[in-house]
């Protein structure tokens, strides 16, 4: 030891020195309470998407990317049925630009058509009027006791209180909005100006103080004193109108230039959201200023790569704050077709053509989740509009030339308690990955648990997993990892309620799966009746951690003669000197030349190391182990 030999009075003894201590239990038993087994349990997800690496249990919640529904502890299940509307019967390369709402009826403006839908027959009709441009905003409100609809296109807008009879204007007006029972326009170059209704003379008001096409958004929002207010929303930030001025006042609200910051701002719950690309800035107003955070889906670890874009604008609901997401573009080729009055801002390209899935996530202040996820290689999606047309509240959007909606809850939203939704047909969730707080440690799959209800030879959960941080492959879990009744026919998916057990690698050998890290998925099915959803209600990962292999050495050295030449006090002070050292000492009891069995290791223990007496002769007891 430490190049120095002894004589042992028996064998050394090798023991395992690289053990876990064993688990402290306090109070009541739970999953976790095994002392070989730990368990971690995933049985919500409410925290929402945009967790790709799990860090601890503040995590247990959250999901890398899944588009089902996972509002309500202890469920995920299918989510809501988008309808796609019919086809509006505008020819050549149109994008939906504007839905707005009038006496409780839809209207779109496709392209340059505005149509009107019919609810029971699934009908956009015949253009009631072509636009002299691109809607750039629209609206729906009383002025002076009479409600109006309003299209407008930056070089005019047009109106109607019918929807059937429009008039059209050329007084240049981007955004509006409504206030102080006004109607309050701006145009590209900055001007604000108003009207006490689209019939009367405009008046000029303030200018911001931007270039031409910086302006976003108009919108009203309260002031520090509570006060409502106009803001404008900007590639640089929000600015405040002061109407006893006349003039734009820049807000705490300041951004770096971003080309698609600040498009179709909105309020939610008494703040302001501000998009800015994929991110979302919150306004926070107060008795002591401002206060301004993030809330976007770009935070924690984002989005995947084929579904990231750009917020095209965000709409308040009664439960959540919606942002719609356009990930792709037109194509080169169909650009050249577009029609001579130029592209709506909307349809700023976010990323080349036909590269990823465009998306509707909703944000309720705990987590996002997916509303709406787009077929890959489809055309952007644009515009929406929060309605309670044809008495029913819904989410209506543009995508891929079609007017599309879903239903939107008011009330229960426990999936156990609705009679009346109507589900979507797939769904599919991905956990995210899971090292146990230790990627360095191998760990041990020993068996997955999943509950589900709701489950039968239509709704089922097909289930998969994988390991060691490789995003590109997915192992089926089938019947061959499982002897469960839960199976079906099929042998592939879970077909029916209550737990199903899967061991690993295999239930004919479950001695387990070594990984370093794991992850889950789940897809979700129905049948042809979209009343029925299966619903997950946990999944339990059970694993076992395992050091690397350390040994230990309990020697006992016998010091009563000369060994090599070296007294006993020369020995002994030879292994005082190597017990005092702070790096690790070699050790060996093997005389074999190929080293193999040479060890480095930490003098942990001395007994009975030096007695009284004149004699230097005697026995050490030594415990010596690998750190």
């Amino acid at each position: 030891m430490d190049g120095e030999f002894y004589k042992v009075n028996r064998p050394v003894q090798t023991q395992l020195f690289s053990q876990f201590a064993g688990k402290v239990v306090i109070g009541d038993t739970t999953a976790d309470s095994r002392q070989r087994l730990s368990v971690i349990r995933w049985d919500n997800a409410q925290g929402g998407i945009g967790k790709k690496d799990y860090k601890g249990a503040t995590d247990a919640d959250r999901l890398w990317y899944g588009t089902s529904h996972l509002r309500v502890d202890g469920h995920r299940t299918l989510p809501d049925r988008v309808i796609t509307t019919a086809a509006s019967g505008v020819s050549g390369v149109i994008t939906v630009d504007a839905i707005q709402e009038l006496a409780g009826k839809i209207y779109a403006a496709f392209a340059l058509s505005v149509r009107a839908y019919t609810f029971v027959s699934d009908s956009w009709g015949s253009n009631l009027h072509t636009l002299a441009g691109t809607v750039s905003d629209s609206l729906s409100g009383r002025l002076g006791g009479t409600v109006y609809m309003v299209f407008f296109y930056g070089t005019g807008f047009a109106y109607t209180t019918n929807g059937t009879d429009y008039t059209a204007s050329t007084v240049d007006v981007e955004y509006a909005t409504i206030w102080d029972d006004r109607l309050w326009g701006i145009d590209r170059t900055g001007q604000l100006r108003w009207a006490a209704n689209p019939t009367a003379a405009w008046t000029d008001d303030a200018e911001l103080p931007l270039p031409n096409d910086y302006v976003q958004d108009l919108f009203v929002g309260r002031d520090a004193a509570g006060n409502f207010i106009i803001y404008a929303s900007t590639k640089v930030g929000l600015f405040a109108h002061d109407a006893g001025n006349n003039q734009f006042i820049e807000t705490e609200m300041d951004l770096p230039f971003q080309e698609e910051a600040g498009r179709d701002t909105d309020r939610f719950r008494g703040n302001t959201y501000i998009p800015a690309g994929l991110g979302i800035y919150k306004y926070a107003i107060g008795g002591a200023g401002a206060v301004i955070t993030t809330h976007g889906p770009d935070k924690d670890q984002g989005l995947p790569s084929d579904r990231r874009g750009t917020i095209v604008g965000l709409h308040k609901t009664q439960n959540d704050l919606v942002a719609i997401i356009d990930s792709t573009s037109s194509s080169a080729e169909e650009l050249d077709t577009w029609p001579s009055a130029g592209m709506s801002s909307h349809l700023s390209p976010a990323m080349d053509a036909n590269t990823g899935r465009s998306l509707v996530l909703g944000w309720n202040e705990l987590g996002w989740q997916v509303l709406f996820e787009s077929e890959a290689e489809t055309e952007a999606l644009t515009t929406a509009l929060t309605s309670n047309a044809y008495s029913g509240y819904r989410f209506w959007f543009g995508h891929d030339r079609r007017v599309k909606y879903f239903s939107l809850p008011v009330d229960i939203v426990n999936p156990s308690e609705l009679t009346d939704r109507v589900y979507a047909d797939s769904s599919r969730d991905e956990g995210a990955w899971f090292d146990a707080g230790q990627a360095e440690v191998d760990k041990l799959a020993v068996r997955l648990l999943v509950e589900v209800t709701g489950a039968s030879a239509n709704e089922h959960v097909t289930v998969y997993y994988g390991t060691d941080y490789d995003d590109d492959t997915w192992t089926q879990l089938t019947d061959s990892y499982t002897n469960d009744s839960t199976f079906g026919a099929d042998d592939d998916r879970i077909e029916g309620n209550g737990v199903t057990t899967f061991s690993f690698p295999s239930a004919a050998t479950p001695k387990g799966l070594e990984f370093r890290s794991f992850r889950w998925r789940t897809d979700l099915a129905n049948g042809s009746n979209n009343a029925l959803s299966p619903d997950i209600r946990s999944i339990e990962l059970e694993y076992r951690k395992k050091v690397a292999a350390t040994f230990g050495w309990n020697l006992e050295f016998d010091m009563t003669e000369s060994v090599r030449g070296k007294s006993p006090k020369e020995q002994r002070a030879n292994l005082l000197a190597a017990m005092k050292k702070n790096e690790l000492v070699e050790f060996t009891f093997r005389d074999d030349t190929d080293n193999e069995r040479n060890y480095f290791v930490d003098v942990l223990q001395m007994t009975a190391f030096e007695e009284t007496g004149h004699s230097e002769k005697g026995i050490a007891r030594v415990v010596v182990a690998q750190p």
